[in-house]
């Protein structure tokens, strides 16, 4: 019989392993995420190590597959649900209008992909100048996505190009911010 890549690790199962990262990507500190699940940063450490190595010897793709379901699940975790992030008053109404307002959704895509370009953490710039953290900026993403299928192409070529006039924009302004393009100063 083979390995059981889904067998618990230092007690933590997949389930407890995908919550806790969710709540990292939630913008949670740690203190709090670790105190309610009974283990320290080398636990933690450890267990970030095994379970994506899991994940990357299972080659029926089962502990990937599964872990990508417990991290999307809306379920609340039993231990884990009252950890929260500590989220402004501007952090929550912007979530608002990500979540209900395509054309910002679209604008903040934009500003996330040129901020990558430019050599930021698009994820944290959009936490730092918005509030929203990663895994409620992907849960937007999610919800736009599936809405992406009950739209004409004449309007979802709107919202794209509108996240490329965007991306433009926010691309001029980090290299403004920046001193520039790497390449302004080359001549042909």
């Amino acid at each position: 019989m083979g390995k059981d890549y889904l067998e618990p690790i230092h007690g933590i199962s997949l389930r407890d392993y995908a919550a806790m990262a969710k709540k990292f990507a939630e913008g949670v500190d740690e203190e709090p995420i670790f105190r309610v699940m009974g283990i320290d940063r080398a636990i933690w450490d450890e267990l970030n190590t095994l379970w994506p190595q899991r994940m990357a010897e299972d080659e029926s793709f089962e502990v990937a597959i599964k872990y990508s379901q417990y991290f999307s699940d809306e379920t609340p975790h039993p231990r884990l649900d009252a950890v929260k992030a500590d989220v402004s008053a501007e952090g929550a109404a912007n979530l608002e209008r990500v979540k209900n307002d395509r054309y910002f959704y679209e604008e903040l895509s934009g500003a996330r992909e040129a901020a990558f370009e430019y050599g930021l953490d698009g994820s944290q710039w959009l936490l730092e100048t918005f509030g929203i953290n990663l895994a409620d900026f992907q849960s937007a993403a999610m919800k736009h996505g599936e809405e992406n299928f009950k739209i004409d192409s004449e309007q979802l070529l709107e919202y794209l190009e509108h996240q490329r006039k965007k991306k433009a924009e926010y691309a001029a302004k980090f290299a403004a911010e920046r001193g520039g393009d790497v390449a302004d100063d080359v001549e042909f």
